[in-house]
């Protein structure tokens, strides 16, 4: 849903719930973890620091949708759960508009309490500008302790509007990966 204001907590919740009766926009769950034809495949990673506490804090913030603390950005309802079947709504300002977007997380990867890698998947709604997957994955690294925030992105364009500006919209997926990632290294050095 693109507007050119921003929306109002009610909106954004009616938004929310509307969302929560849509399908997914494309066909399989666990695309992100493929290659699917017709389909961009984007990844980036950051190291956020080293050791188990760092790793603990960055699951924790995680949980949180640190992650999405962008300010361009923003994820209703706050606090949102990432249990499989909650649905929530990115809220993006760009280019002087605003856009809604509705997603359900899909799945988690690893083990929140135990292992060395954890995180979680969400899929576009069929009231979302694109279509695709992305996941969100810390991991400890062994070797040095390094721990690592990945992101992989499985999309194409849906709406009209971002068919049009695919260009202008690769580019703002790309700040959106570098931003995410800048973002949980601060979430993670505050803590």
């Amino acid at each position: 849903m693109f507007l050119t204001h921003r929306p109002s907590p009610l909106e954004i919740e009616e938004f929310i719930n509307q969302s929560r009766q849509l399908s997914l926009s494309y066909q399989q769950v666990g695309i992100a973890k493929q290659s699917p034809p017709g389909f961009s495949i984007d990844e980036a990673s950051g190291v956020l620091g080293q050791g188990a506490q760092t790793f603990e804090r960055a699951k924790l913030a995680l949980t949180e949708w640190r992650h999405f603390d962008l300010g361009w950005v923003e994820l209703f309802p706050r606090g949102a759960s990432i249990e499989p079947g909650s649905v929530v709504a990115v809220l993006v300002h760009h280019l002087g508009f605003w856009s809604l977007n509705g997603c359900r997380v899909l799945y988690q990867t690893g083990d929140m309490k135990a292992g060395a890698n954890f995180g979680f998947a969400y899929g576009t709604l069929a009231d979302h500008a694109e279509m695709g997957e992305e996941s969100f994955e810390v991991l400890l690294e062994p070797e040095f302790e390094e721990v690592i925030y990945r992101i992989r992105a499985v999309s194409k364009p849906g709406a009209v509007l971002a068919r049009i500006g695919y260009p202008i919209t690769r580019v703002f997926q790309e700040r959106f990966r570098r931003d995410s990632i800048r973002a949980l290294q601060r979430a993670i050095q505050g803590a």
